[in-house]
């Protein structure tokens, strides 16, 4: 009876500390903003000049927001529609064209196949100079958007020039869907391929709907591709999984400090391919749901994963409604895979002397175990079990890409050959390629390399401590290397530059789906996902952990090879 009281009396004890933390956690939210919007009353008042009272409040909201992490964001009611294009819904009411802008001009970049755009005959390389008698010059992304975009059934006219002549193009917009799944199919080799571009709603059944059509064709395994997919909702990547999982299995929990926000997520359902032989593919760019998706089948032992370390975002947000139709998203909880491992790379709670946000120290990392007893790890990402270093592009074809400097050639080779060979055996020739450099020649693609700014701060620092006349002759004679070898950059990089002109080009053809076909023939971490489904005895060597597949993504390993890659 004694032990019924002291446990009872500890219980009241902890009710009333909690209750005691809940109030002052309230009185300091009152006091606070009670102190806010006095200050902003009094500034908005008082102060010498005139304010903006709503520019006045963003920016205290931005403030306030910009010491938590990135994804947490207020959202007016401005920028609503643009908030649920980006995280929610794939559709809205458009022509389906993307533009960009180049020396101030705005161009028709790629149409979409089958909408008003393609259909009216709107192509890339058109100068789109008014949207419904309303000049674009001047304006900014977001208002081109705004002209673009209206309620399907409405008009849209455009003034376009093209080839010098002044044409006018009445559209009516129509509903635009943007699939999940920009393109699935079966490889040369009789694997089935789906790319998942993002996780927002339908993403799970369109995912589904390809693997049916897919697996009538009895393929020899399947390939999910990962790569480049920021994530977006967290129900849909359980979906996906159950695709694979069987019932009743626990896919991802997620865990916050108010514990309403604490949830596990199990599959619903019987899955629909439970032993098909399965290849995820992931990257850098990997992040969030694409992470829960693959840290799930990897923590399983249901999936082979290949690529690169994924992003690291183990956050999971919910959005709020505010007054006046605005909204907040809030980073309500982390994420944990099966395995119990949070991948969340960076440590928004600390950042050093200049607010830079730190990575979790590889010594902080812990191990855990897939269902096989395979060693995984927490704090920075999903490491896949088969590692392809990833194409670093280099400083020239960044360039050539930021400057737009393969638009022009790509819809001069359009003009010219009315058509192609399939997308997949498309390639240029040395002299398509001889004739893309001489038609740049007199463009700039100047960039400064990390060389010559370090060359630039080593000049700077000797200049500081009186040493400039002893290395001058030296620094201007490495200066003029430096220079010399950036004249031949074209043909150094040839390759890399080449492979992303052919993709322009396909668009103008094949459109979207062209591109990734094209690529095919390039890509390197498909390939190596296709000799692995070839090959049944490294799949089972992969998924018991047989052994130097016995560890994942060790620290120790990682890092010499990190500091291997850097050297």
């Amino acid at each position: 009876m004694k032990i019924y009281k002291i446990a009872a009396a500890c219980l009241l004890l902890a009710f009333a500390t909690l209750s005691w933390s809940f109030r002052e956690d309230l009185f300091l939210v009152s006091k606070n903003l009670d102190i806010f919007a006095s200050l902003y009353k009094e500034i908005n008042i008082n102060y010498v000049e005139e304010t903006n009272p709503s520019d006045l409040m963003r920016n205290g909201i931005d403030a306030m927001l910009d010491g938590l992490d990135p994804y947490t964001e207020y959202v007016p009611e401005s920028e609503i529609e643009d908030y649920k294009l980006k995280y929610v819904s794939t559709q809205y009411g458009g022509i389906g064209a993307s533009t960009l802008f180049i020396e101030g001009k705005l161009f028709v970049n790629e149409v979409t196949e089958g909408y008003p755009a393609d259909k009216d005959g709107v192509k890339p390389g058109d100068q789109v100079v008014k949207i419904n008698n309303t000049d674009v010059k001047g304006k900014e992304r977001a208002q081109i958007s705004q002209l673009l975009r209206g309620p399907k059934g409405s008009a849209v006219e455009l003034l376009i020039i093209r080839d010098g002549a002044v044409i006018t193009k009445k559209l009516v917009r129509e509903e635009i869907k943007q699939p999940n799944v920009p393109y699935s199919g079966m490889t040369d080799d009789h694997i089935a391929y789906i790319r998942l571009d993002k996780f927002l709603e339908n993403s799970a059944q369109e995912v589904k709907d390809a693997a049916v059509n897919l697996n009538k064709q009895n393929p020899k395994g399947m390939v999910l591709d990962l790569r480049y997919n920021g994530g977006g909702i967290l129900q849909e990547a359980v979906k996906i999984v159950n695709l694979f999982v069987d019932q009743d299995v626990l896919v991802v929990t997620q865990k916050g400090r108010n514990p309403q926000k604490t949830v596990s997520y199990k599959t619903l359902a019987q899955p629909l391919l439970p032993n098909i032989p399965l290849v995820v593919l992931i990257s850098g760019s990997s992040a969030s749901a694409s992470e829960i998706v693959a840290g799930s089948l990897q923590d399983l032992d249901r999936a082979i994963i290949v690529g690169q370390r994924s992003y690291g975002k183990g956050l999971v947000q919910q959005t709020f409604n505010l007054p006046y139709n605005s909204l907040v998203k809030v980073t309500v909880a982390k994420y944990f895979t099966p395995s119990g491992r949070c991948i969340q790379a960076l440590d928004y709670a600390h950042k050093d002397a200049n607010g830079k946000t730190l990575k979790f120290a590889d010594s902080l990392m812990n191990k855990f175990s897939t269902k096989k007893g395979r060693n995984v790890y927490d704090g920075n990402g999903v490491y896949p079990d088969v590692f392809v270093t990833a194409n670093k592009l280099s400083p020239v074809t960044i360039t050539l890409m930021n400057k737009s400097l393969f638009f022009d050639y790509a819809n001069t080779y359009k003009k010219n050959n009315k058509t192609i060979v399939p997308a997949a055996g498309f390639q240029l020739s040395d002299a398509d390629y001889t004739q893309y450099v001489n038609s740049i020649v007199d463009k700039d693609y100047s960039y400064v390399s990390k060389t010559e700014r370090l060359l630039s701060d080593l000049r700077a620092e000797a200049e500081k401590e009186n040493k400039l006349a002893a290395v001058k002759a030296d620094l201007d004679d490495l200066k003029l290397k430096m220079l010399g070898a950036k004249k031949t950059d074209l043909m150094v990089n040839k390759t890399e530059i080449k492979r992303l002109l052919e993709m322009q080009i396909v668009s103008r053809y094949y459109y979207d789906k062209g591109k990734v076909i094209q690529a095919f023939q390039y890509d390197q971490e498909l390939n190596a996902a296709k000799a692995i489904l070839n090959n049944n005895n490294k799949m089972l060597a992969i998924l018991k952990g047989e052994g130097e597949y016995k560890t994942i993504g060790s620290p120790v390993k990682t890092a010499a090879a990190n500091r291997a890659i850097e050297d």
